[in-house]
């Protein structure tokens, strides 16, 4: 069996055990997936090691439960700065997101990543075109195609959906987001 065939088996016989014992160790069901993640993301990155290791599941486990310390610490890290005022935080609430928004989020999720990524470094992040290629490592010409596919598709999607694709473009740009 090769090393990417024996992580999938490995990742479908314990995946969801390694989440339970870390969601019991953080408390924090998000960051116990998180960091099992992490763990076979690195056993992905150098299979064979897996083969290597008596028993995978326990390794995986080590793996994970330094992933979620190490996060750990840079946490309190974090906190202890912004104790001490040399960090201020920003705004930690949930911000408000109005329904348009959240269609607009929905609509970019379904968008090929390099694109989603262009569209939102360049609308939302309000980039210009070669900012944008210089951030993604792409040419101009790259990002001012995925610009073009990203708008079409998401008129199309959201015109699908139903929710009026020139009232979202308006809402954006009543945001101060660039349309270019």
């Amino acid at each position: 069996m090769d090393g990417q065939a024996q992580v999938q088996e490995v990742y479908a016989a314990s995946a969801a055990r390694l989440v339970a014992q870390l969601f019991a160790v953080t408390g924090d069901y998000a960051e116990a997936q998180d960091a099992v993640q992490e763990a076979f993301v690195r056993v992905l990155a150098r299979p064979g090691r897996l083969r290597q290791v008596d028993n995978p599941e326990a390794w995986l486990r080590t793996i994970a439960l330094n992933v979620a310390r190490s996060r750990y610490r840079r946490r309190a890290v974090f906190d202890r700065l912004v104790r001490s005022g040399r960090l201020t935080p920003a705004d930690r609430g949930v911000p408000e997101l109005s329904p348009d928004h959240v269609v607009l989020v929905a609509a970019l999720q379904r968008l090929p990543r390099a694109t989603r990524e262009t569209v939102v470094l360049h609308h939302l992040a309000d980039l210009p075109v070669a900012d944008v290629a210089q951030a993604l490592g792409c040419s101009v010409e790259a990002v001012k195609t995925r610009l073009v596919r990203g708008r079409r598709a998401l008129a199309t999607d959201l015109a699908e959906t139903g929710d009026p694709a020139g009232a979202l473009v308006a809402s954006t740009r009543d945001r101060g987001i660039r349309h270019a």
